[in-house]
């Protein structure tokens, strides 16, 4: 006889060893739209000039990270801005089931730590190698997205499994921290308010990397980054990861129940936000280039949210059909960001070459492009899928 089974919305994903596809397919979502580079769409507006319409402009704006500010009118911000948030993020979330693993197939506190570490060291390197293509010597900067996991990861490790008070508290004095480096740091010479502590090429964390990247060789002296990014980044950005680790933690508990963790996680957004917003408009401003303790607390608000959105939607609800073509793509987080950064542009110039020329005329061809380029790095990543093929560091 069979018996009746409970609504897929009343189950909890499995715990423990199981996967949780929701992290798969957030995973993937993020790298997916990564791989697309904004399909494109900013550069068919400039294309457009003065002509562009209304609503292009406006997806213009959310495929592009803003110039310094990345909040506009109270809670505005540019889709793009959460890419590397969610990035760092979900890194987190995954640990406690990648260590949970380790630490049921018996390995030691010493074996799993080297472990970490090794992790650590591999993408901070990787990154450099990523940041120096095209480049006539390495390019010794840590900015690139891996670096920046890297530089946080190995000590991260050591908050696995931790009580969640002690992981507040640490995320707590980081961020306090890391405010008072920049708020005691002197501000330029006739600016005045709080802010001026905050501006870009003046701050605390480019003075650090105007000291500590000359350690490195190179044939010209650094001065100052372009687009305001700094070393430093890693040490809030850590904190962003530690929240993905706490979330993770809280799902992975075989109590409470589903919804209960769904509420859990929509809560622990809201406070996010609203100290987000508080600090934001109080102490520091919330500018993601600089990865102030604001712009921390209101990224990772929203990552939180959509991670309790998927949570609920695939995991709970059980609406999985939809997934798969990112879930490929989340498989292979590495294989898909090395492709968007190392090849995006050669893959690009192939596909121009061998398709017509028509195809990519007019202010549409880089959408058309970037689109075809997304496309190709899909199917290599399905070929991976399909040949179980997963590369991992």
């Amino acid at each position: 006889m069979n018996e009746k089974q409970p609504p897929a919305r009343e189950l909890a994903p499995p715990v423990g060893g199981g996967r949780l596809h929701s992290l798969d397919t957030y995973r993937g979502l993020v790298m997916f739209f990564l791989m697309a580079g904004g399909f494109g769409i900013a550069a068919a507006a400039r294309k457009m000039g003065d002509d562009a319409p209304g609503w292009l402009e406006t997806l213009s704006f959310h495929v592009t990270h803003p110039e310094w500010i990345s909040h506009f009118y109270g809670a505005g911000f540019s889709f793009w801005d959460m890419i590397q948030p969610s990035f760092m993020f979900i890194v987190g979330v995954s640990m406690p089931w990648s260590y949970g693993k380790r630490t049921e197939l018996g390995h030691s506190f010493a074996k799993r730590a080297r472990h970490a570490w090794t992790r650590a060291l591999i993408l901070v390197l990787l990154g450099v190698f990523l940041q120096s293509l095209s480049r006539p010597e390495t390019h010794w900067t840590f900015v690139n997205v891996l670096s920046q996991i890297g530089l946080g990861y190995g000590f991260l490790f050591f908050l696995v499994g931790k009580s969640f008070r002690l992981q507040t508290l640490v995320a707590l004095v980081v961020l306090a921290g890391y405010w008072l480096l920049f708020a005691l740091h002197p501000a330029p010479d006739g600016t005045t308010g709080w802010t001026a502590h905050f501006q870009k090429g003046t701050n605390f964390a480019e003075h650090f990397d105007r000291w500590f990247l000359n350690l490195f060789p190179r044939s010209e002296p650094f001065e100052s980054s372009s687009g305001g990014y700094s070393t430093l980044n890693f040490v809030p950005s850590f904190v962003t990861m530690l929240f993905g680790l706490m979330c993770g933690e809280w799902l992975r508990q075989g109590d409470p129940t589903g919804p209960a963790k769904c509420r859990r996680l929509l809560l622990a957004g809201a406070v996010c936000l609203a100290l987000g917003l508080l600090v934001g408009y109080t102490l520091c401003p919330i500018v993601k280039r600089i990865w102030t303790p604001s712009w921390t607390l209101f990224s990772g608000a929203w990552c939180i949210w959509l991670l309790a959105f998927l949570y609920w939607f695939v995991d709970l609800a059980g609406f999985r059909r939809w997934t798969l073509p990112f879930v490929i793509v989340g498989l292979n987080p590495i294989t898909a960001y090395f492709l968007s950064i190392a090849t995006k542009s050669w893959m690009g110039k192939q596909i121009q070459t061998h398709l017509p020329g028509a195809w990519f005329a007019g202010a549409a061809g880089p959408v058309v492009t970037a689109s075809l380029v997304t496309l190709a790095f899909w199917l290599i990543l399905w070929w991976m899928y399909r040949n179980r093929v997963f590369i991992r560091i």
